[in-house]
């Protein structure tokens, strides 16, 4: 959102500013003639805008992104599948490496050079938002998404060419990547010392970051950040979403194993919002970021995207509508192994694909304390807890029930002094703190808590003069509030209020029952019911769900007890193997050849708006009509 629109009431719907193009009027037909008299009054009603319809809105977005934005679409799915032949996988010899590249070779000759590797990343999300539509649960949801994707009966049955994708990834599997790097970040940045690394070392894209460690998964508070509140950009982390990072993963691992250009690998990514659009449209995230400048045709060909097109899950009821597929009809069986093509690196085979590489499920789920946003925060308790034995996690709810605060304290530690009474015993020692904000309108309070004091230019005197009368930012509750926020480690921030379930992108009541039925079931009610499918995701039998009281209430947890002490010892924390996925991360950086400060981390930078803040209408009306005022 830019800071020409105004946000007086500081929630989740603010009015719109005067570059703001969202239109507030109904014109008539321009072959309707009205004479003055006939003029309708001038009562217009006041516009609602979300945070959503904000970012999309070319008064903030620039028009660059404006274009990128607009090709993608699930008519721009359709197009590409129709305009490039697919690398027919299924008749691709398996049986090594260098027949897989042969086979490959022979299908771009074949097409000329205009086939494409079809590949898709599916959110845990959008299966929860699509299993409650259906009535169905999330591992059937994930089979029906494979079976539309991949499947005989799903695109493949239509089309030009009869185009399919050859894999369909769960980000689940990266998100594991990302919750282990982002306590990796959060520990080293608590554990180091003040001398700061150097600019140009590895050591820097973890480190070099400020207290507290805000979440940068969320590319509708990115885009916020970055156009209006230049000044949060030092805090947030510097990883990469799952999103990304699956894109990189797909994009790095199978050029080279299939010895192709990143350009003809199709990269499709459903997910719950629709500004993870503009996250796969930052110039960052493209393969000139990563890839070595001893490839050929680096930096010779145009920049690669990491993820090509981003769709929701209201927009995969779309892509199937259009080629006439009922998805409540497709199979909800994994897909055929005569059909499906094992993924060409049988190590990262047996990760992406657990469904299909095993009797269990594609891996556990998440508790409610996690939160419906990929559980950063709680990963991130968890293994602050794992590394403190003894400790306690202390929850205390906020203003409201999206702002939560967390707080990890020791026992004090043993005195040689005489006991003292039980009414006099020491204070446990706070080692951690944290907290969550989600929706627009707590970000707004953590965004102003963290904008730093203004220098002052007045005289000496004048400001002993001030000194007497102090301000709103450095007297009573403002002055407590920022001092808060300096103590915590890490925020875990997400725009859209609820978290990730409740993004803009996802299917909403109206439009499973229609207007009639919304009277009887909010979206309140109906998100409840996305987020049973999200928690209750299938999970293998010898997992054990640490399950923790929360829901808004404030109290304590109990300390890890024995069974989890052992899981941690293994090297388990929050049912996650962290050994098995730091052996990810080494395979694929000696893999690759390419260090993992540039497959996993990133950066940011203060974007200017196309809009002129200083009266831009016209260009915002200008703006609006090259690209159709907006979306």
């Amino acid at each position: 959102m830019s800071a020409i629109l105004s946000v007086d009431d500081l929630n989740d719907f603010i009015s719109p500013g005067v570059a703001c193009i969202k239109p507030v009027e109904t014109l008539p037909p321009s072959d309707e003639v009205i004479r003055e008299d006939q003029l309708p009054a001038n009562n217009l009603k006041p516009a609602s805008i979300s945070f959503t319809d904000c970012l999309a809105c070319s008064g903030c977005v620039t028009s660059a992104e404006a274009v990128l934005i607009s090709l993608q679409s699930h008519s721009e799915v359709l197009s590409t599948l129709d305009s490039h032949p697919a690398f027919d996988g299924s008749k691709l010899p398996l049986e090594n490496r260098q027949d897989i590249q042969d086979a490959v070779a022979d299908a771009r000759r074949t097409t000329v050079g205009q086939g494409k590797l079809f590949v898709a990343s599916v959110s845990p999300q959008v299966r929860a938002s699509l299993a409650a539509t259906y009535g169905i649960s999330e591992l059937e949801a994930g089979r029906m998404l494979d079976q539309l994707l991949t499947g005989p009966f799903g695109l493949a049955s239509g089309g030009k060419h009869g185009s399919r994708f050859t894999w369909v990834v769960d980000t689940a599997s990266m998100r594991e990547v990302c919750l282990i790097l982002s306590a990796d970040e959060v520990m080293n940045f608590t554990s180091s010392s003040n001398a700061q690394p150097s600019p140009d070392s590895e050591a820097a894209f973890t480190t070099q970051v400020q207290k507290p460690i805000l979440t940068s998964a969320c590319p509708g508070w990115v885009c916020y950040a970055e156009k209006t509140h230049p000044h949060v950009l030092p805090y947030l982390s510097r990883l990469k979403s799952p999103q990304a990072l699956t894109g990189v993963l797909l994009k790095s691992i199978l050029s080279q194993q299939l010895g192709i250009h990143p350009e003809q690998i199709w990269h499709l990514s459903v997910m719950p919002c629709f500004d993870k659009k503009l996250e796969a449209s930052r110039q960052e995230l493209t393969d000139w970021y990563w890839r070595s400048t001893s490839d050929p045709g680096a930096g010779s060909k145009p920049q690669v995207r990491d993820v090509d097109c981003v769709i929701t899950a209201r927009e995969i009821l779309m892509l199937a509508d259009s080629r006439g597929i009922d998805l409540a009809k497709l199979p909800r069986e994994p897909i055929s192994p005569s059909i499906r093509t094992p993924f060409p690196d049988p190590f990262l085979d047996a990760i992406l694909f657990p469904d299909h590489n095993s009797s269990t499920c594609r891996r556990s789920s998440q508790p409610p304390a996690a939160g419906p946003s990929g559980g950063y925060l709680y990963h991130i308790l968890q293994s602050q807890l794992a590394a403190h034995p003894n400790s306690t996690l202390h929850t205390t709810r906020g203003r409201n029930a999206d702002v939560v605060e967390y707080c990890i304290t020791l026992p004090p530690p043993p005195s040689s002094e005489p006991s003292p009474p039980e009414n006099a015993k020491e204070p446990d020692v706070e080692i951690f703190k944290a907290a969550r904000y989600y929706g627009f309108r707590n970000i707004q309070n953590l965004v102003r808590k963290l904008k730093p004091s203004r220098a002052s230019r007045l005289p000496a005197a004048a400001r002993a003069g001030r000194a007497s009368r102090p301000t709103r930012a450095t007297n009573g509750a403002g002055s407590r509030e920022k001092a808060a926020i300096a103590d915590y480690a890490y925020v875990e921030v997400m725009a859209c209020p609820g978290g990730c379930t409740n993004g803009g992108g996802q299917i909403k009541v109206e439009d499973v029952f229609g207007q009639e039925k919304k009277m009887t079931m909010g979206q309140k009610q109906w998100l409840e019911k996305v987020d049973e499918a999200y928690y209750s995701m299938s999970e293998s039998g010898d997992e054990r769900q640490v399950v923790e009281a929360e829901g808004g209430e404030e109290g304590d947890v109990d300390m890890l007890d024995v069974e989890e002490e052992a899981a941690a010892e293994r090297g388990t924390i929050n049912g996650i193997d962290v050994n098995r996925v730091r052996g990810l991360l080494r395979y694929w950086e000696d893999t690759t050849g390419i260090p993992l400060r540039k497959l996993c981390f990133t950066s940011f930078r203060a974007v200017k708006s196309d809009v002129d803040r200083g009266g831009g209408a016209e260009r915002a009306i200008e703006l609006a009509g090259k690209i159709g005022g907006g979306w």
